[in-house]
């Protein structure tokens, strides 16, 4: 996700933000927002991806599958 700085760093990187003239704080929030908008919207896009698994399967079905789907690494695989 992303950093969680201390109130520490917030205060350091808002005496250097003070510098700033009017209209870059301006620009500086509106991009600050519009990064909210869009993480927001990612990790709702990446959250969907979570959920149970389904299959009609049985258990002992699928751990068969995944078993015979294995391959020997000491097996000299060919490539055509």
């Amino acid at each position: 996700m992303g950093l969680s700085p201390s109130n520490e760093t917030i205060d350091r990187y808002l005496q250097f933000l003070t510098r700033f003239d009017n209209e870059a704080k301006k620009k500086l929030i509106i991009k600050l927002t519009e990064s909210l908008e869009t993480q927001s919207t990612e990790n709702d896009n990446f959250k969907s991806l979570f959920g149970a698994w389904e299959d009609v399967r049985s258990s002992d079905e699928i751990i068969q599958d995944i078993k015979s789907a294995r391959v020997d690494k000491l097996t000299n695989i060919e490539f055509e």
